[in-house]
């Protein structure tokens, strides 16, 4: 199959010969940078300082339980799906069979929100949020329909951002953005069972107009928001591992786990990469070099013939936490409180709660995804010990999900503190709150190469803490080394345009 980004003749004007590359990282970034050098001619080598592979994409599967049996995502867990790039590595290794539509938050009108009455249905959620909504506006007589649409934007977003960012952007989105929608007909975007929700995607598509009307550095921000409430999401059954194992059983060369690069010494003909293996730690001279590990990693390395705006970029980018805590629950007793599918709002430190579908034996038990936290949301739990953590979260949860404290519910409980992970040292660049010209020189920043060394991963790319993103920086980077020619002139080798550049 050919991909989508390719052109007809790939090797006209490349570099001459097959050429040796180690790719530093097995996340996702690294193994779609290998798989395209293969299939470009070169040969290549990944070396993973972990014991596994698959980097953020993270599939827990619950000990006892089996191959088949209850498994939550303590990494990512989704996929728009009109992510072109990722879409198209799921249909070419096969996977596509699998793919399954993933149900989002207030996607279930069962499912819960907070305010200031208490916990309510989505479905019956609308009057208070639109009573706390319109108490906080300047007087002004918005229509009903307004109110509602604003009402839902903002509990979107509440939703979504960590405490402390939504308090610092809640009085952005106002006066102005609801002016102009107030001459727009909404009728069309009420939803859910009794109309009483907005298609907030739907219409942002229908109205790209509208965007304008919202402060610049909140632009990154409403995708994420557009994105993460949208009905087109998918994901895989039997768990988004599947991606990453399925590509490293395409890539021929060796994908050593247990090797810890530890030094990075960028020279003029070569890229001296420092290893530990166990209690030993070697030199490897290399021809070419890929590092997709985030900047958190890379900074903390012994790092030397970096010019200083690179270094600048690799100290300076930062990166949200993300902490996840499932439970392996007796039975998914949230189907009998009418909830199918989808995500509640929790707030507190729980945040976000989702109910993934029980695939599988029932009498395995079923996976409730019972935090989801990003940003310093994330941090506050992280900082806490396995057993408070999960005791905070179970003691909160309950309070929505009272079933909870019956004896026997709980089985086990699997977490991850994405903040606090040794390979990873944080979950994501997320650069909301930047505008857009900024958001674009720190990406081609963070991607641009020294010498023989270059750079992927979602921080490098368009799309940061998306899988999508890895992979588009993964497919600059393979070909960024396919045109490289270490004698020719470095304004050739940096400003030719990148296959996925050239493809828009």
């Amino acid at each position: 199959m050919t991909a989508p980004w390719q052109e007809t003749d790939v090797s006209d004007g490349a570099g001459d010969g097959p050429k040796k590359v180690t790719v530093i990282g097995a996340g996702i970034a690294g193994l779609v940078a290998a798989y395209e050098l293969e299939r470009l001619g070169h040969h290549v080598e990944v070396v993973e300082a972990s014991g596994e592979i698959g980097g953020r994409i993270h599939t827990h599967r619950f000990p006892g339980a089996g191959p088949t049996g209850p498994f939550a995502e303590l990494g990512a867990m989704r996929i728009p799906a009109g992510h072109r790039l990722t879409m198209h590595y799921i249909a070419e290794l096969g996977l596509q069979n699998q793919v399954r539509e993933f149900r989002t938050l207030f996607s279930d009108d069962a499912a819960y929100l907070p305010s200031a009455d208490g916990y309510l249905r989505v479905r019956d959620a609308h009057g208070a949020l639109v009573r706390e909504f319109a108490a906080a506006l300047p007087d002004r007589g918005y229509r009903d329909n307004t109110l509602l649409f604003g009402a839902w934007l903002d509990a979107s977003i509440r939703a979504i951002a960590p405490r402390r960012f939504y308090d610092g952007l809640h009085d952005e989105i106002g006066v102005e953005l609801l002016n102009l929608v107030d001459h727009i007909d909404l009728a069309p975007y009420r939803c859910g069972a009794s109309g009483n929700r907005m298609d907030l995607h739907r219409f942002f598509a229908d109205h790209p107009q509208v965007r304008s009307f919202c402060p610049p550095r909140l632009e990154r921000f409403l995708d994420d928001v557009l994105d993460e409430t949208s009905s087109s999401i998918v994901r895989l059954r039997g768990g988004m591992d599947a991606l990453p194992r399925r590509l490293a059983s395409r890539i021929r060369g060796t994908i050593g786990t247990g090797r810890e690069v530890v030094g990075i010494d960028v020279r003029d003909d070569a890229v001296l990469l420092s290893i530990r293996q166990g209690a030993r730690t070697y030199t490897r001279s290399c021809d070419y070099v890929v590092c997709t590990i985030p900047f958190t990693v890379l900074r903390r390395m012994r790092l030397t013939g970096f010019d200083q705006e690179k270094l600048d970029i690799v100290h300076q980018t930062k990166y949200w936490a993300a902490t996840k805590i499932a439970l392996l629950c007796r039975e998914p007793f949230w189907e009998k409180d009418g909830i199918s599918g989808g995500a509640s709002f929790t707030g507190g430190h729980v945040r976000q709660t989702y109910y993934p579908p029980a695939e599988g034996d029932p009498a395995l038990g079923a996976v409730l995804l019972a935090s989801y936290t990003i940003g310093p949301d994330a941090d506050a739990l992280g900082r806490l010990g396995e057993a408070d953590r999960n005791a905070l979260v179970l003691a909160e949860l309950s309070e929505m999900h009272p079933e909870l404290r019956r004896p026997g519910m709980v089985r086990d409980v699997a977490g991850l503190a994405w903040g606090e992970r040794p390979w990873s040292w944080g979950a994501a660049t997320v650069r909301w709150g930047q505008e857009a010209a900024l958001r674009e020189a720190e990406r081609r920043e963070a991607a641009r190469p020294q010498k023989g060394l270059f750079f992927a991963g979602e921080h490098c790319s368009s799309k940061p803490a998306w899988i999508e993103g890895a992979i588009e920086s993964a497919i600059d980077a393979a070909h960024e080394i396919e045109w490289y020619e270490p004698r020719a002139s470095r304004v050739f080798a940096t400003a030719r345009p990148s296959r996925s550049d050239r493809s828009a």
